[in-house]
């Protein structure tokens, strides 16, 4: 699958990575609309070929109390403001087949979350909708495993469907990324590194998510360096406040700093 297919996708001849980021959860219209705002400037300014994330809601929380969003449509209407407003894609979350059909009214690209890759009716849910799936991979599989899940978009008669890297569960509370893993599963679809959610660390005390966000650069560039096609970065002006896995998400500030240095590293990528 090609990701500059999808529509509104621009900078497509620059060379670079494309770039999947937005906060963790749709919080509300105007939190949306400022991180939007300041990462389409970067994107324009470093042509990197941009896609909106944001989840319309959270079904994976570790606690019963924990935030799961604003209600389902309101999220998604300000998903589509976004695209509307910075003539950019988008892309959200689903957990149910009826979630498939629903969000894909409102966004390009639907992602399958890495604990559901496995669930056939909802895979397939998803790829008869026609738009993108991206299928995160799950921390308990292997690489050659995602051949499969590929397959089953294909099987649909949907070849829009790309792989996301989001580590691997070696232990109880930490993922680590085995960057052998990039080449072989671009043999079977355009392969993301999502950034952030490797640097996870699930159920610490109370039942919240923590995570190494002083690790972000580094993972970037290491994917950057052995060719990822993109990179998945959640990002928030004011992680420590953000109602959603704010301790592994990318202070919006230093998105562009970052974004920079991934650009140089491509450039001399490509140059071998």
């Amino acid at each position: 699958m090609d990701i500059y297919q999808i529509p509104k996708i621009k900078h497509t001849q620059s060379g670079n990575f494309f770039l999947l980021s937005g906060p963790c959860a749709i919080e509300g219209e105007e939190m949306a609309l400022r991180i939007a705002e300041k990462i389409v400037t970067i994107t324009n300014k470093l042509e990197i070929p941009y896609v909106f994330k944001g989840s319309f809601k959270k079904a994976n929380r570790s606690r019963i109390d924990s935030f799961t969003g604003i209600g389902d449509e309101k999220a998604l209407k300000i998903l589509r403001k976004v695209s509307e407003t910075f003539d950019i894609p988008t892309v959200t979350d689903i957990h149910t087949n009826e979630d498939a059909e629903m969000a894909s009214q409102y966004v390009d690209i639907l992602q399958i979350p890495a604990f559901l890759v496995r669930q056939t009716d909802l895979v397939a849910a998803a790829a008869r909708t026609g738009k993108t799936v991206n299928l995160k991979k799950g921390q308990f599989m292997s690489p050659e495993s995602m051949k499969h899940a590929v397959q089953k978009v294909l099987d649909c008669n949907n070849e829009k469907v790309m792989i996301t890297d989001r580590g691997t569960m070696f232990g109880y509370q930490d993922m680590i990324v085995d960057f052998r893993g990039i080449p072989t599963m671009k043999k079977y679809a355009s392969t993301v590194l999502d950034v952030t959610h490797s640097l996870q660390q699930p159920n610490q005390t109370e039942g919240v998510t923590g995570g190494r966000p002083d690790m972000i650069e580094t993972i970037a560039k290491a994917g950057i360096a052995v060719g990822v096609d993109g990179i998945f970065i959640e990002t928030h002006f004011d992680p420590a406040n953000a109602k959603s896995d704010g301790a592994n998400m990318l202070h919006l500030d230093y998105f562009e700093n970052l974004m920079t240095k991934l650009v140089a590293i491509r450039k001399t990528v490509n140059s071998f």
